[in-house]
C-alpha cells in the first residue's frame, strides 16, 4: 500500500477515535461553556447561547450526564460551567464530583441563560458568552464537537483560526478514503499502531452496552431484543449496540469511543463486529482488522454526509458493521463492496430527530440492514445499478448517498427542527 495513505489512515482512526462522555453534541455545549467561562476568569452572571438548528434538535431531548436526568441546552452550559475544566474537551464531564453534580441544577436557578439560533450559517455553530462585572467572555465553537474557531475576552481576540463552511476542517485527507483501500490497508496494517485506539474502543463500548443491557436506561430496547427474540449472534448484536445507546442517550456517565463525532456510531460500528468477533472465535488480531474496517467504512459514509444533517447516521454505521462482519467471514473489497451497496439500499432516508432515546431503536435497525447486507451477499443476492440511488460501483453508490444526506435532505432537516421547536 503506498505509503502516504498508509499513514493518513492511521492517522484518521486516531482522529476519530476518540472518547467523549455522554451525547457529543450537548457535551460540545459544555466544552464551550468552559472556555468562555475560562476566558472571562470569573464566575459569570449571566449568559447567551447562540447555537445553530441542528444543535438544537441533537441537544433538545436527550439526558446530559451528571445533571440528574436533566435535558437540554441550560443544563449542558451548566454542567460545562460547574466542571470548568475545558482541557478535558468530550470528556469534560468525567470526574466531577457528587458536590459538583448538585451544583448544576442549582446555577440553573440562579444565573439566566438566554437561548437563540445562530445567525451564523454555519451547520455545527455554537457561540457562549459568559458575563460579569461588566466583562464578556466568548468561545466558538464551528464544523465538529472539538474545533473551537475563536475565543475572546471583552474585544481582544486571545485565540482565533479560520473556518469556512464546506471546507475540509480536518487534518487529515478523507478523499483518500475508498472501500478498496480500506481493506487493503485492513490486511497489511501493524496492527500495534492501531491497537489501543481499537482496545479502548472495545473496552468501553462493551462496558457501556452491558451496563444498557440492564433495561433500567430509556425504553430497554437492547434487553427487549433478547426478551424477544433471543440469543442468537444475529440478535445480540444488534441488542448489544442498541443497549449502549439506551444506556448514553439517557443519562449514564460510562465513556464511549466515538466514530465521526458520534457516541452512538461509535458503538453501531464496533459492537455488532465485537459480537460476531466472538462467535466465530476468531483471533484479536482479526477483530481488530475487522474493526479497522467498520470503523474507516463509516467514517468513509460520513464524509460526504456531513456531521449534522437529517440522515441518521447510524444508518452510515450499520453499513459499516456489515463490512466489519463481512470481513470476519473472509470477505474481501469485492465481497464488502456488494455488503456496503445492499445495506445503503434498504435503510438509506431514515431521519436523524435529534439524540433521544428512540436512537437505540433506529440504531438496531441500522444493524439489521448491515447484517441483512452480508446474506444477501454470502448467498448471491444483490441490488444493481438503477435499483433506486444504487449505481455502478460502492464509490459511486456512496457519492449518492452524501448527496442526499447533504443537499437532497436540507428541507427535511429545516421540518424536522421546526416540529420539534414549534
Amino acid at each position: 500500500m503506498e505509503a502516504r495513505i498508509y499513514q493518513e489512515y492511521v492517522k484518521i482512526l486516531e482522529e476519530e477515535l476518540v472518547m467523549a462522555m455522554g451525547c457529543t453534541e450537548p457535551i460540545a455545549v459544555a466544552y464551550a461553556a468552559a472556555v468562555a467561562v475560562k476566558a472571562l476568569g470569573e464566575q459569570p452572571e449571566s449568559m447567551e447561547v447562540n447555537v445553530s438548528a441542528n444543535i438544537i434538535k441533537n441537544v433538545k431531548s436527550v439526558v446530559v450526564p451528571c445533571t440528574g436526568g436533566m435535558k437540554g441546552i441550560r443544563a449542558a452550559v451548566c454542567a460545562g460551567v460547574v466542571s470548568g475544566e475545558p482541557e478535558k474537551e468530550l470528556e469534560i464531564l468525567a470526574g466531577l464530583t457528587e458536590e459538583q453534580k448538585g451544583q448544576v441544577g442549582s446555577l440553573m436557578q440562579q444565573i439566566p441563560i438566554q437561548v437563540n439560533e445562530s445567525d451564523s450559517g454555519y451547520i455545527f455553530d455554537i457561540q457562549i458568552k459568559a458575563f460579569a462585572q461588566g466583562h464578556t467572555g466568548f468561545a466558538q465553537i464551528a464544523g465538529y464537537h472539538t474545533n473551537v474557531i475563536c475565543i475572546m475576552k471583552d474585544d481582544q481576540i486571545l485565540e482565533q483560526k479560520e473556518y469556512v463552511e464546506q471546507q475540509r476542517t480536518f487534518a487529515t485527507d478523507r478523499s483518500l478514503l475508498t472501500v478498496e483501500n480500506i481493506v487493503e490497508f485492513a490486511d497489511c496494517v501493524q496492527v500495534d499502531e492501531v491497537r489501543d485506539i481499537l482496545m479502548r474502543q472495545i473496552e468501553c463500548n462493551t462496558a457501556i452496552a452491558k451496563e444498557g443491557m440492564t433495561g433500567k436506561w430509556g425504553a430497554g430496547i437492547g434487553r427487549l431484543l433478547i426478551n424477544s427474540y433471543g440469543d442468537s449472534v444475529h440478535n445480540r448484536a444488534k441488542a448489544m449496540a442498541a443497549a449502549g445507546s439506551d444506556a448514553r442517550m439517557n443519562g449514564c456517565e460510562l465513556p464511549v469511543v466515538i466514530n465521526s463525532g458520534s457516541g452512538n456510531q461509535g458503538m453501531t460500528a464496533s459492537l455488532p463486529v465485537i459480537v460476531y468477533a466472538k462467535e466465530l472465535h476468531v483471533s484479536e488480531e482479526t477483530m481488530l482488522r475487522a474493526l479497522v474496517v467498520s470503523n474507516l467504512v463509516t467514517i468513509h459514509l460520513k464524509t460526504g454526509i456531513g456531521r449534522l444533517s437529517a440522515y441518521c447516521g447510524a444508518i452510515s454505521a450499520g453499513c459499516g458493521a456489515g463490512a466489519g462482519i463481512s470481513y470476519l467471514y473472509g470477505g474481501k473489497a469485492y465481497e464488502i463492496s456488494h455488503v456496503i451497496v445492499n445495506a445503503v439500499a434498504i435503510n438509506s432516508g431514515v431521519i436523524c430527530d435529534g439524540a433521544k432515546a428512540s436512537c437505540a431503536a433506529k440504531i438496531a435497525s441500522a444493524v439489521e440492514a448491515g447484517l441483512l447486507g452480508v446474506q444477501m451477499q454470502k448467498n448471491g443476492a444483490q441490488f444493481y445499478d438503477g435499483d433506486g440511488i444504487v449505481c455502478k460501483g460502492v464509490e459511486n453508490t456512496i457519492r449518492n448517498i452524501g448527496e442526499l444526506a447533504s443537499k437532497g435532505m436540507k428541507e427535511t432537516d429545516k421540518t424536522i427542527i421546526r416540529m420539534m421547536t414549534r
